[in-house]
């Protein structure tokens, strides 16, 4: 038991070898489970009776209706419901749209073509985008030969893809461009400020981002997301028109109430501190309460850690998981930000060395969006969040270790 113990402690049983067949065995898995699923549905409806993609079908509808010139409708239960039953048939379950307006601007194309074309170009490009990102991620560190053959197994497999997958959701598009944001904001913090503002259709992201881009003094990248995000605003304005913002801003309780603190879309699919609470039959308020107090220790010291850390790489893991842990509204898609999160932690452990239990971490973190909603659903655990919180406060604790020594350094520097 002290053996299998101390393999766990130095992740000395993640071996190679290990880490190719087990992203093998998960992707083959997943593609045969996916192409089976195709095989059976009739047309773009599966055998469940929803379009295959399901929450893709509210995107493509409010793009029909934007090509329509009834963009607002798109907010509209009624109107909503009405043109995705004449799309997809009168017996699919109601997908809805509480995306912003600016969301429009890739609904909008997509819905000019056929349903499995546009599905199939979505999350084909959203993927490529973002496994090109890991991919830059990965290359600019000095990793031996045989990990860099592994990688991309290793990026396809991560099971929060095949959640997304199955969804027909953003989080492709939400990783690449929150990792591609990371990546260069060191160099081009214009860029990264452009990349940031993009990801404007994730609201419930924009907790942490902008404090910790104050702490660390990036004032250009803050400008270039501030005008990129007014940009943003008056193209889907002037496309959609000012009623297109008016009808969202007219949901955005309706959303707050029913799929977050009423949890219609299953509190076991809710990856967050609000979730587990309301799953274990806690109220409301008791809900926000603990959310709350997660929220500011999470946004505390993700803010400390971007003003004194100095590893650019941990200080972009440390973003993106506090970002999932800061915000009360996250789904188990939304966990395919821990793929540029464990790229970035895998670089830095290959520059300073690996610590203890970081390894097996990075496994657990990795395979978990597989298990969490089967596990919460069984017995409640919200194992998601709680492997988040872990993962979060290793990475915290390499800031730590990191600024203790750059502060022994500096003392030295100055008693010489």
């Amino acid at each position: 038991m002290i053996r299998i113990w101390q393999h766990i402690e130095n992740g000395a049983w993640l071996t190679l070898e290990r880490v190719r067949a087990y992203s093998l065995i998960v992707l083959a898995l997943g593609i045969l489970a996916f192409a089976g699923w195709i095989a059976v549905s009739d047309g773009v409806i599966d055998r469940n009776g929803k379009p295959i993609g399901t929450d893709f079908s509210s995107f493509y509808t409010a793009g029909a209706l934007a090509l329509e010139g009834k963009a607002p409708d798109s907010y509209t239960v009624a109107a909503h419901y009405a043109r995705q039953q004449q799309l997809f048939g009168s017996d699919t379950p109601y997908y809805a749209w509480f995306y912003p307006p600016i969301f429009l601007l890739v609904a909008t194309p997509l819905a000019m073509l056929p349903y499995p074309l546009a599905l199939a170009i979505w999350q084909g490009g959203s993927f490529v985008f973002y496994l090109l990102v890991i991919s830059a991620i990965l290359k600019r560190a000095a990793l031996p030969d045989a990990v860099h053959r592994l990688w991309l197994p290793v990026a396809m497999a991560i099971p929060a893809a095949f959640i997304n997958l199955g969804h027909g959701q953003n989080g492709f598009l939400t990783a690449g461009l929150f990792g591609s944001a990371l990546l260069v904001l060191p160099q081009r913090p214009y860029l990264a400020g452009i990349l940031f503002a993009l990801m404007a259709y994730k609201p419930q992201f924009a907790i942490v981002i902008p404090l910790a881009l104050f702490a660390a003094g990036q004032w250009r990248c803050i400008a270039a997301a501030t005008i990129t995000i007014i940009a943003l605003t008056g193209i889907t304005s002037a496309l959609f028109g000012i009623d297109c913002w008016i009808a969202f801003a007219s949901v955005t309780e309706t959303s707050r109430q029913l799929l977050l603190e009423q949890g219609q879309v299953g509190f076991e699919k809710l990856q967050s501190a609000f979730a587990a609470i309301r799953m274990w039959r806690g109220n409301i308020a008791s809900a926000y309460l603990i959310q709350g107090i997660v929220s500011i220790a999470v946004i505390a010291s993700a803010v400390w850690a971007w003003r004194v850390a100095r590893d650019t790489n941990l200080k972009a893991a440390i973003l993106l998981i506090a970002t999932l842990l800061a915000s009360p509204h996250v789904l188990d898609y939304d966990l395919m930000l821990l793929g540029p999160a464990i790229a970035f932690m895998i670089v830095t452990g290959f520059s300073t060395g690996f610590r203890d239990y970081e390894i097996s971490l990075l496994a657990l973190t990795w395979i978990m969006p597989l298990l969490t909603r089967s596990i919460a659903g069984a017995i409640e655990l919200p194992l998601g969040f709680l492997v988040m919180v872990a993962f979060y406060i290793i990475v915290l604790r390499r800031a730590l270790a990191d600024n203790s020594t750059s502060r022994h350094l500096h003392t030295q520097i100055a008693a010489a």
